[in-house]
């Protein structure tokens, strides 16, 4: 994102918050003038209603125009408009007010209050029934109300534009400030090649959504970093393997060229056949992994662990090594069995490669999980190279493992085809001393 692409980011993100503040402050506003509208016409009406009961009670009564000592409608006050109108719908008597403004016209007669104009003045109409027949109407202005409600108007229509810029203003600079440090962030890794994977990102020290956010980009960094050595020490390590077998398949073949009576035809083939089938189990070996790596290849079905367990006793047993096979229990767990057998199988041949004479292999379910054990009486594993030995490549005693004809690769394929089932696989101390493998999966 270039700084063209930031002020558009941070003009959208202003744009987008001005409109959602905009929307809600003229609804606020809407609502709140209606309401005080609603509340100060109730409030007209009731001081309405009751000024026209008074203005009846007092006219029914002894001081009435009827009554002696009656005075009419002289004490009406100077805003209002009072008139007795009779059943027929003339004016039968009005204040001075009335007279002035209406002559002989009658106001309007209605149970409810209503709103008129007159001469120009916004007027609340309100009615009372008097004893005889006759009906009192109060007229009273509604000018105060109207003034009140024009200046709250105006107020908010200077105001909510006021809180619009003032929140457009403070959102383009809050955004401004949030977006900068990720703007730096992105340019710093956009620095960061296969070459820089070592460089990373400063954190700021903020503890907020910016610093976490640098904190797991350096996180990934660092998977990458990891991913990258282990990738580039991965193809080291094979090329070497590789390229060992192909060179001494290429001295003898240079040697027998060279002097055909010192290497006969029968010891070049057993060579090149050995060191073919080196050459097959690394490859194949190396694609295993691969496709371990990406998910593909396997094809889970119930297995009964135990006949692998077993089929791998009978193996060993037959070059004559001592192999304890009583802890093997019944148990099935789904899996693929061609991936199941290798796993086993590594871990079978790198105990009898490594024992003195003696091999014990157990199956043990325990809840939902099954253990299988794979233990020798051999030299064992220091705890410091105890993770270490799973990774590719990797042999503890290098001599041995080569004359053995090991790869390096046996055990890192057992973790793999472990993983891709569920499972994990485990070392630590056997009972002779020497290495204890086990391998924890899932039960059906």
């Amino acid at each position: 994102m270039g700084s063209r692409g930031w002020r558009s980011v941070r003009g959208r993100t202003t744009l987008g918050a001005t409109a959602v503040v905009a929307v809600a402050l003229i609804a606020g506003a809407l609502s709140f003038y209606g309401i005080l509208g609603a509340s100060i016409r109730s409030g007209a009406v009731n001081t309405a209603e009751q000024r026209v009961e008074e203005l009846a009670d007092r006219l029914d009564g002894p001081g009435g125009p009827g009554g002696p000592g009656g005075r009419g409608l002289s004490s009406v006050g100077d805003d209002e408009i009072v008139q007795i109108i009779g059943r027929d719908g003339s004016v039968r008597s009005a204040s001075e007010d009335a007279l002035d403004e209406l002559g002989s016209a009658a106001l309007p007669v209605a149970d409810d209050p209503r709103t008129t104009t007159i001469d120009g003045t916004p007027m609340l109409v309100v009615s009372e029934d008097l004893d005889d027949d006759q009906t009192l109407v109060l007229a009273v202005p509604l000018d105060d109300d109207h003034d009140a409600l024009s200046t709250v108007a105006t107020l908010l229509a200077i105001a909510v534009p006021l809180l619009l810029v003032l929140v457009a203003v403070t959102t383009w600079l809050v955004v401004g400030r949030a977006l900068r440090p990720v703007t730096r962030i992105r340019e710093e890794v956009d620095g960061i090649t296969a070459e820089r994977l070592h460089r990373r990102v400063d954190v700021p020290r903020s503890a907020d959504e910016i610093a976490a956010l640098a904190t797991t980009m350096n996180g990934m960094l660092d998977r990458l970093d990891a991913s990258a050595t282990a990738q580039r020490r991965f193809v080291s390590d094979a090329s070497h393997e590789l390229r060992s077998p192909l060179a001494t398949i290429r001295q003898h073949a240079e040697l027998a060229q060279t002097h055909p009576g010192t290497t006969s035809i029968g010891e070049l083939a057993e060579v090149v056949s050995e060191e073919g089938l080196r050459l097959q189990g690394i490859v194949e070996s190396l694609l295993l992994l691969a496709r371990l790596d990406e998910g593909a290849g396997s094809h889970p079905e119930p297995v009964d662990l135990d006949d692998i367990a077993l089929g791998e006793v009978r193996r060993l047993r037959a070059r004559g090594l001592d192999v304890d096979g009583t802890g093997i229990r019944a148990s099935r767990v789904h899996a693929d069995p061609r991936l199941l057998g290798q796993l086993l199988r590594n871990l079978a041949d790198n105990a009898a490669r490594h024992s003195v004479g003696r091999v014990a292999i157990g199956v043990t379910p325990s809840g939902d999980t099954v253990f299988v054990t794979v233990e020798d009486d051999g030299g064992g594993v220091p705890p410091a190279e105890r993770e270490r030995i799973f990774e590719r490549f990797v042999r503890l005693d290098e001599a041995r493992s080569r004359d053995a004809g090991g790869s390096g690769l046996g055990l890192a394929i057992a973790r793999g085809i472990a993983t891709a089932s569920g499972g994990s696989v485990t070392i630590d101390e056997s009972r002779w001393g020497g290495a204890r493998f086990v391998v924890a999966l899932p039960l059906v």
